[in-house]
């Protein structure tokens, strides 16, 4: 398949800070990008970026180009109109932090139902009713027709992050950016969610940026791996290979920060070269 997401030269400023500095990727059809690095790194800046919610602040140089639209348009140009058309629609994004994406005063069945409604006016209220209740069915959250009138601290971490995906997914998006979604969960829950998105993935055909700073995790998700460092990538390709032979010597020192049953508690965890 071809590439539905190229990113071409990317410069991101805030005043005369340099957030992102020169990034390339690619995102194909169907597939899974990884995009690892440690916190600070850009990656996130990238996520916000490609649907235009970096804020006049930013000064967004270099392309964004969405193929799926005929001949492709660069989602830098485009006005803000354009922009609410994809968001949700034909790019959809997961947040880390379901508590700040959720609204604490809205039912999670109206949450849901709105971003149906939003990209399909004619939908009466009760079919975006039955959609939102589909939608969080889809992911696994239990009684969803009776807990549609629920508040989001009504629901456990791992749901409230399944109402997300829900909200994401309802429109059938082409390319979904999950940003850290896991990593306010504990290994359990992290896992759940996990096979839950490489299930949605491979069910809807989905192309998917997953953004981490845990290689282990991007292991378990990604066909391909871009790595960051201070806003550029410094190593990308095959997660497999990246993973069990990287050449950069950043790539390196990450891998072995990662703490194992086999680490010695007895030593100090290695630290990330700078």
């Amino acid at each position: 398949m071809g590439a539905l997401l190229e990113i071409r030269d990317l410069q991101i400023h805030f005043g005369a800070t340099p957030a992102v500095r020169g990034v390339s990727l690619r995102v194909d059809a169907g597939e899974v990008l990884g995009l690892v690095g440690e916190s600070g790194s850009g990656k996130s800046t990238i996520a916000l970026a490609i649907l235009g919610l970096l804020g006049q602040a930013a000064r967004v140089q270099g392309q964004v180009l969405w193929l799926d639209a005929g001949d492709g348009i660069d989602l830098v140009q485009q006005p803000q109109t354009v922009l609410r058309r994809i968001r949700g629609r034909e790019i959809a994004m997961i947040f880390q932090e379901p508590m700040t994406a959720l609204n604490p005063v809205m039912s999670v069945g109206r949450q849901v139902a709105e971003c149906a409604q939003a990209h399909d006016p004619a939908l009466t209220a009760r079919g975006a009713k039955r959609r939102a209740i589909a939608s969080l069915e889809e992911v696994a959250i239990p009684d969803a027709a009776q807990r549609y009138g629920d508040f989001p601290h009504q629901f456990s971490g791992g749901q409230r992050q399944r109402i997300l995906i829900a909200m994401a997914l309802i429109n059938r998006p082409r390319l979904l950016i999950a940003d850290e979604p896991t990593t306010a969960l504990d290994v359990t829950v992290q896992a759940q969610i996990l096979a839950l998105l490489k299930e949605l993935q491979r069910e809807h055909g989905l192309a998917m940026l997953f953004i981490s700073h845990d290689l282990a995790v991007v292991g378990q998700v990604a066909g391909r791996v871009a790595v960051m460092r201070g806003g550029l990538v410094v190593e990308s390709g095959d997660c497999a290979k990246v993973l069990t032979s990287p050449e950069s010597h950043y790539t390196r020192s990450l891998l072995a920060a990662v703490p194992m049953l086999k680490t010695d508690r007895n030593k100090p965890l290695a630290t990330i070269a700078h």
